[in-house]
């Protein structure tokens, strides 16, 4: 079933970026799963989605809330989910069904997929124990691991939680946190060159 999902996720990737045929009538079986979709998109705060990956994600698991209709429109096509090459057609016209549709949510997201390739950044995630906040130019947060070892992030822009932050930090002193990061290269004007820093993306506290 998962890796069904995933088909479905990969055919919208390549929906996004070369799909040019025309839709035809949906079945009502068809309808039924893109207005289902769409509602279940529209729902969604995709306002963070920021690539690829998060727009496949998100998408994903607006299909995974109606697997029953899915599985219902492939069998009525006689096709079975493990046929990769079928299913690939049926997210694609799923996506086709949408983009007619107008769906708010799913233009959106085909909006961020566009060019998202090149320039997709991977994001990782690092836990750890809070320690402090350095001041270096920028802040960094200072995470500690089960070794005692002292991780750092950069603080460049606003992120999902950066708000925590802003004030008295003496409350989340020992809290475990979990940060996204990417990796990206800055010129750091204290130490007048540029590295390579991990930037936050998100924190959570657990």
């Amino acid at each position: 079933m998962k890796r069904s999902l995933l088909l479905l996720a990969a055919a919208f990737a390549f929906f996004v970026t070369t799909a040019k045929a025309q839709t035809t009538a949906s079945s009502t079986i068809e309808k039924k799963l893109t207005d289902s979709v769409c509602i279940i998109l529209n729902k969604m705060d995709i306002s963070k989605v920021s690539n690829k990956k998060e727009a496949v994600a998100l998408y994903t698991e607006a299909i995974s809330h109606h697997v029953d209709i899915l599985q219902e429109w492939a069998t009525a096509q006689g096709i079975e989910f493990t046929d990769a090459k079928a299913m690939e057609a049926i997210g694609i016209k799923l996506a086709q069904n949408l983009m007619k549709q107008n769906c708010a949510n799913f233009m959106k997201l085909a909006t961020k997929m566009s060019g998202a390739d090149a320039d997709e950044v991977a994001t990782e995630t690092t836990t750890g124990t809070f320690k402090r906040i350095d001041v270096k130019g920028f802040n960094y947060i200072v995470l500690t691991d089960g070794k005692g070892s002292e991780r750092s992030f950069i603080w460049l822009r606003q992120f999902p939680g950066s708000e925590k932050f802003m004030g008295l930090t003496t409350k989340y002193a020992g809290k475990k946190l979990k940060i996204s990061w990417q990796e990206m290269e800055v010129y750091l004007p204290a130490a007048k060159g540029y590295y390579k820093v991990k930037e936050i993306i998100g924190v959570e506290v657990l």
